[in-house]
């Protein structure tokens, strides 16, 4: 899975790592206090910096595969399906509702019936803004200072520096 290869889903090994996550997310979305949610978050996440938050309700597949930089902060109902690694760079801000999606599908329908899955990487870079309800698919980088606009859907890299919006998501100015 973490190596870009087709696997199973349904195999016990991962069932059992995202019932983990569930178990853990069920505490992390229940929890009232800011001390105790990042207390989860050390528990679920690769890695999560100083001066982070992440507000509840919040989402993912697997926990471990997420890394979060310093002074991040990720809003109201964020979902990261994280079937492969996604990187939030320092100081970066996700607006309410984004979606980072790592998970992939085979484009060949014989291939795809057979329940077999992919993933790809995501990195955010560092002092990135995503607007509300932002998508970002497989395989998407976001440069360093990037805005994306609210409701795009990312499906290509965005460069550092840029001003992204749109759907498809395209560059509109530098800033």
């Amino acid at each position: 899975m973490l190596s870009g290869a087709l696997y199973r889903a349904s195999d016990p090994e991962l069932v059992g790592e995202r019932r983990r996550c569930r178990s853990l997310l069920r505490a992390f979305n229940a929890e009232p206090e800011e001390d105790g949610r990042l207390s989860l978050l050390r528990q679920l996440l690769g890695g999560i910096g100083r001066g982070s938050s992440i507000q509840p309700p919040f989402a993912c597949d697997y926990g471990y595969n997420v890394s979060v930089g310093d002074d991040v902060y990720v809003n109201f109902n964020t979902v990261i399906l994280d079937c492969a690694p996604v990187t939030i760079g320092d100081g970066t801000q996700i607006a309410p509702g984004v979606q980072l999606l790592a998970a992939d599908h085979p484009r060949d329908p014989h291939l795809r019936r057979t329940l077999l899955e992919l993933a790809r990487p995501i990195s955010i870079g560092s002092n990135v803004w995503i607007g509300a309800a932002a998508i970002v698919c497989p395989g998407v980088s976001v440069g360093d200072d990037s805005i994306v606009g609210a409701g795009s859907v990312v499906t290509r890299d965005i460069p550092a520096g840029v001003v992204a919006v749109g759907n498809p998501c395209r560059v509109v100015r530098g800033l």
